[in-house]
């Protein structure tokens, strides 16, 4: 879920520190009862002659005690909190949502691992989507995006979308573009020396509560770009997309990277704009459990972007004066 509240933004910490004294807890359930703590069971008074139910409550305790201090932590010391797509099911979608596309994602996957080029990206780089036959980020072939705003700040910015790395990814985004899809939407989520959240339609109208849930229509379609007869499927009941966990691009200032819920298989059309190095976002970060992959970097225009990210806010970190997006062009 979406935590609007920035002093809750430690969230993931506060769930992995509950997770591990879970564990401790069990192996100390496991135990002889004269061996385990007596703070776990006599300062709760629960009955001998009920040792399920004196497990359970120990185990509660136990959480509640190592809860506190993490909470305090998290309010004294806190970071920003992850780009999430809010309103999609936290399920995880199987490989198969990906048709004819499935093994280009497989080599790419195979060749991140080993450290070499992939086949499947320089045939997209020959066919014009990439720098060189090695499908290099930074080329200057690669497809880009012109976003002209208007409301709390007006201008223009530009970004280059890599795919030739992220075929998928932009794939999906070109097609949402060329469709209208994101005409009129308003940035939802501002943060300064964070990040700027964008895509969800029910944000056409700014102070809609349902901002930053949406997504893609379930079960549309759309073509992989370079390869107008591979389509790719959009999950059937969610409208998402695969991840694309394969070129190892850090969240750094400027960069486009996917939002999600934090689930597998859980990105659609939300996306945000670093303004600042976020590498513990990056999805080959394992310092958090937040994986977001990018697929495109500013080229122009950051300056507006800056200025986005500096207008005032709600308590929902929404600008106070909307920002629309009013048309977004695509060139290839």
């Amino acid at each position: 879920m979406d935590i609007p509240n920035r002093r809750k933004e430690h969230a993931d910490k506060i769930s992995s520190g509950l997770n591990i004294v879970t564990r401790v807890c069990d192996k100390i359930r496991a135990l002889p009862p004269r061996t385990r703590p007596k703070v776990m069971f006599h300062s709760l008074k629960v009955a001998p002659s009920r040792p399920k139910a004196r497990s359970c409550l120990s185990l509660a305790f136990a959480s509640f005690l190592v809860s506190i201090p993490l909470a305090l932590v998290a309010l004294n010391n806190p970071i920003s909190n992850p780009p999430q797509n809010v309103g999609y099911p936290a399920l995880a979608r199987p490989q198969s949502t990906l048709l004819r596309a499935g093994p280009m994602i497989a080599q790419m996957r195979v060749a991140a691992a080993a450290g070499r080029p992939c086949a499947a990206a320089a045939k997209m780089s020959q066919r014009g989507f990439g720098s060189d036959a090695k499908g290099l980020v930074g080329g200057g072939s690669n497809p880009t995006a012109k976003f002209t705003v208007s409301g709390g700040v007006n201008g223009e910015f530009t970004a280059e979308l890599y795919a030739d790395q992220m075929p998928i990814t932009c794939s999906n985004f070109v097609d949402l573009a060329k469709t209208g899809f994101y005409d009129g939407v308003h940035f939802h989520r501002v943060i300064d020396n964070f990040m700027l959240q964008f895509g969800c339609p029910y944000a056409k109208d700014p102070n809609s509560p349902r901002a930053g849930t949406g997504g893609p229509a379930a079960g549309t379609s759309f073509a992989l770009l370079g390869e107008e007869g591979t389509p790719v499927m959009r999950d059937p009941r969610t409208g998402c997309i695969p991840d694309e966990f394969t070129a190892k691009l850090s969240n750094e200032p400027g960069t486009l990277s996917m939002a999600n819920t934090g689930a597998p298989n859980s990105g659609g059309s939300q996306f945000f704009i670093n303004t600042v190095h976020n590498k513990y976002l990056d999805w080959f970060d394992n310092s958090t459990p937040s994986r977001h992959p990018v697929f495109g970097k500013i080229v122009s225009g950051m300056d507006v972007v800056e200025e986005i990210g500096k207008t005032a806010t709600n308590q929902r970190d929404a600008p106070l004066n909307p920002v629309k997006l009013e048309k977004l062009e695509i060139s290839e």
